[in-house]
């Protein structure tokens, strides 16, 4: 519920419009009145301002956003619409005008961000070095090490602790599905970035991929019970490594909650790429962390039915690893390799970890 408080709608206003504004009147539309310190409404309900600056009487609508679905569920979903709204009002001929786009604070308080133009996070600094190192050793012929181990078998039963947690949210879950397939940044963002043809890539062979992973998509939609606290983006260069097996971990992405598959095939689909850029097949010590990550990830969380779910999330991984604009100097044939395994993985109705290399023939 948002709580409106004269003294801070005044304060607001006069940082906007100037130190002689005073608020005459607010409430919602038709029932607007000067009268009380404070009010609530529903966000999503529009709320009237009138006030004056000098002798000049004005009106405006404090407009907020629901929470709720149709990609309203984040409070960064919100802060995207109104954003554009801002930007955009003004271009629109017999558009009404946007005078200014704020936030609200925990306290209530409105700040005007208006003159922001980009947007930034500042993060704290933290010591480590990036998982990917670790496997290109293994890719120069670097033996496999009790801390290779340690560090698989911590990065599994990290995803399985931040897993068990748990939010009944069918649609928010059918969401994370949809933005799977069509986001930007997911299956068929990557699919547009590719050349019209790139070698034996066509676009016959990325629609089909596009399909089966829809085809996928009504068939997980049901599984809304699946939706647990995700990382969204777990790739060995998202993990700081420090002494032994311990890490920390960077750049969460794409929402809070989503398919624990995402993060398992993330990071295990590395091991295979690592181990194609070295030998063309699974083996060696990429293969033990590959098969390890599995049994100990599963163990951990006892979800055997996450290979039941994989298949999509491989696939959009593997778009990336693929990519001539993500890996522009890739042999063609572990490109030719990564959609052999997508393809076989997405006709296959369960993954399983002891069969990648099957996946990765012709």
């Amino acid at each position: 519920m948002l709580t409106l408080k004269k003294e801070s709608l005044e304060r607001y206003l006069r940082e906007r419009f100037g130190p002689k504004a005073t608020l005459l009147t607010y409430g919602a539309i038709g029932k607007e009145s000067s009268q009380g310190t404070y009010k609530q409404y529903g966000y999503g309900s529009p709320v009237k301002l009138t006030f004056q600056v000098g002798r000049t009487v004005r009106s405006a609508v404090l407009e907020t956003m629901s929470p709720g679905p149709f990609g309203h569920e984040h409070p960064a979903d919100r802060a995207q619409a109104v954003l554009w709204d801002y930007d955009s009002y003004g271009r629109l001929p017999r558009h009404v005008k946007a005078l200014d786009v704020g936030a609200f604070r925990d306290d209530h308080e409105l700040m005007s961000v208006a003159s922001a133009k980009e947007f930034f996070v500042l993060t704290q600094w933290t010591e480590g070095n990036s998982y990917h190192l670790d496997l290109e050793r293994l890719v120069k012929g670097g033996r496999l090490r009790k801390q290779d181990r340690e560090r698989t078998i911590a990065l599994a039963r990290y995803l399985a602790q931040i897993h068990a947690r748990k939010l009944r949210d069918p649609a928010l879950y059918r969401r994370r599905l949809r933005e799977l397939i069509g986001h930007g940044e997911c299956i068929m963002g990557l699919t547009d970035s590719y050349p019209d043809r790139y070698g034996f890539i066509s676009a016959d062979l990325l629609r089909g991929v596009e399909e089966a992973c829809n085809r996928w998509r009504w068939r997980l939609r049901g599984e809304s019970h699946r939706l647990s606290q995700v990382h969204g983006d777990f790739h060995p260069w998202n993990v700081l490594f420090r002494n032994g097996a311990d890490f920390s971990v960077l750049d969460r992405s794409r929402g809070e909650w989503g398919e624990p598959a995402d993060d398992v095939t993330s990071m295990t689909i590395n091991y295979l790429f690592f181990s194609l850029c070295r030998s063309g097949t699974l083996q060696g010590p990429l293969e033990i962390m590959f098969r390890l990550f599995w049994d100990t990830y599963v163990e951990a969380s006892q979800d055997e039915a996450v290979t039941e779910t994989a298949a999509p999330f491989f696939a959009f991984r593997g778009l990336v690893l693929a990519s001539p604009v993500w890996y522009p100097k890739l042999p063609i044939e572990v490109r030719r390799t990564i959609f052999r395994f997508i393809e076989h993985v997405l006709d296959e109705p369960r993954f399983d970890p002891a069969r990648v290399n099957e996946y990765c023939r012709e």
